[in-house]
């Protein structure tokens, strides 16, 4: 069984934490092969090299690990209920 609240927690700083690595990434490598049209595609209102754009990615980061979490727990939590029930 999976603690939901771990788990959300976990994904969410995960996320977060993968959108400062992109972030970083994207400020050290040359343009042709940096990741904002990706992220500017991905993440609702978010806009290249801007603190407001930066801060609302890392939010938006983080709700979507915790939503991915809120929703994994509990569809493995019963699915493991149900194949230990057997």
């Amino acid at each position: 069984m999976l603690n939901t609240r771990l788990v959300t927690w976990t994904l969410g700083i995960w996320t977060s934490i993968t959108f400062v690595v992109c972030v970083i990434y994207g400020l050290v490598t040359p343009q042709s092969l940096h990741m904002s049209a990706l992220l500017e595609q991905v993440l609702p209102a978010f806009k290249w090299l801007t603190w407001w754009g930066f801060l609302l990615g890392l939010v938006e980061s983080f709700l979507y690990g915790a939503y991915a979490g809120l929703v994994f727990c509990p569809v493995y939590n019963f699915l493991y209920r149900r194949s230990n029930a057997k």
